[in-house]
């Protein structure tokens, strides 16, 4: 059983047919009417969800805030309604120069069998921390919009979080989910996201399982020894970039791509390099440089160069680049040693710093390219 919360609140009308609502819950009522769509995979393995874990210090952080004398809590609540909320106009004359609309929404009260009216968009940690303070009454602000669709809910999550310190990770994972239309700046990270989400599930890839993802419980995450976004810097350079070996098989204008022959390449290169270098692959980053985002990132730059010479699309495509990475293996330190001409820097020095990604695919390329001219 259910009943209706009726309240205030402004109608803004955006474009023909989007509505915006401006409103006040209380703690107690963002509580009641309002759920968090928390990140993880169902049994399927689908990506579920959106938001990422508790940040539990930063919660404590505006509890003892709100709990104290007089505070001031003027950041707005984002919500994503279902389509059971409905808004009334307020009858009276209407004003031709207002912007807004007054009226009121009807909000239902879900019972313990069902599913709560709003997702939080924007404003977990906050929305948490109303819910363990102890002015239940405390009034906060809450912008709204209507959105069935996980979706939508998921874009506007990420928009609206792509100018804060929001985690790499949670952001690469949920962008294969967006179908919505989104900035080119998003729209050059969504293939490389769905090239590791790839990457991570399918039989024939050699990162099957390896790869760290915001969905996963943090027991798991802890045994994988590849972060995504290493991998996702990596393939956004090899497909954006004109010098990239991905970037003839994407049309940036229409957004089009031959996937088939982008995931052959990778694979392909990624195989040869297991094959090369078995003893430093599949370990913790702490015990391997080939695993950490130095050397993902550095051997992401080799890939262009090794296969721009190659038909790496024969069916001995993986030997083709194992020869050629063999090449260069005797001057890897990815687990003991020193790197030459690299100031003897030690092999657990690297960092996945700019300076000496920059060091290290230099280094790499270098020696590759000395190696062919030496017809070795």
């Amino acid at each position: 059983m259910s009943t209706t919360l009726r309240i205030d609140a402004l109608r803004i009308t955006q474009g023909d047919d989007r509505e915006v609502f401006i409103f006040g819950l209380t703690a107690a009522q963002l509580d009641e009417l309002a759920d968090i769509s928390r990140i993880g995979r169902n049994a399927k393995g689908k990506v579920v969800g959106y938001q990422r874990g508790i940040a539990k210090q930063h919660v404590r952080n505006i509890v003892e805030y709100l709990n104290g004398v007089a505070p001031l809590f003027p950041n707005a609540i984002i919500l994503a309604l279902d389509s059971r909320v409905r808004f009334e106009a307020r009858r009276g004359p209407k004003h031709g120069n207002s912007l807004v609309e007054p009226g009121y929404l009807h909000i239902p009260i879900s019972g313990s069998d069902q599913a709560k009216p709003a997702w939080i968009v924007d404003g977990q940690q906050r929305s948490i921390a109303l819910g363990q303070s102890t002015n239940r009454s405390f009034t906060v602000p809450v912008t709204a919009f209507i959105a069935d669709s996980v979706d939508i809910q998921r874009d506007q999550f990420i928009r609206v979080n792509s100018v804060k310190p929001l985690d790499k990770g949670l952001v690469t994972e949920l962008l294969p989910e967006v179908d919505l239309p989104l900035s080119p700046r998003l729209s050059a990270r969504k293939l490389p996201a769905a090239l590791v989400a790839q990457l991570d599930e399918h039989p024939d890839s050699p990162f099957r399982g390896m790869i760290k993802r915001s969905s996963l419980p943090a027991t798991e995450r802890k045994n994988r020894p590849i972060q995504d976004t290493g991998l996702v810097r990596g393939l956004e350079e090899n497909l954006n970039q004109a010098t990239g070996c991905l970037f003839p098989y994407r049309n940036i204008a229409t957004g089009e791509a031959d996937v088939d022959k982008i995931w052959w390449i990778i694979t392909t290169y990624w195989t040869a390099v297991r094959e090369v270098f078995p003893d430093a692959w599949g370990l913790d980053p702490t015990q391997s440089r080939l695993m950490h985002s130095v050397g993902i990132r550095s051997m992401s730059r080799l890939m262009d160069r090794v296969t721009a010479g190659l038909d790496v699309f024969d069916s001995d495509g993986v030997e083709k680049v194992a020869h050629e990475l063999r090449k260069i293996s005797k001057n890897c330190a990815w687990t003991n040693g020193t790197w030459d001409e690299m100031n003897g820097m030690a092999w657990n020095d690297l960092q996945s710093t700019s300076t000496h990604i920059r060091l290290l695919s230099n280094f790499l390329v270098r020696h590759y390219l000395q190696s062919r001219r030496g017809g070795k």
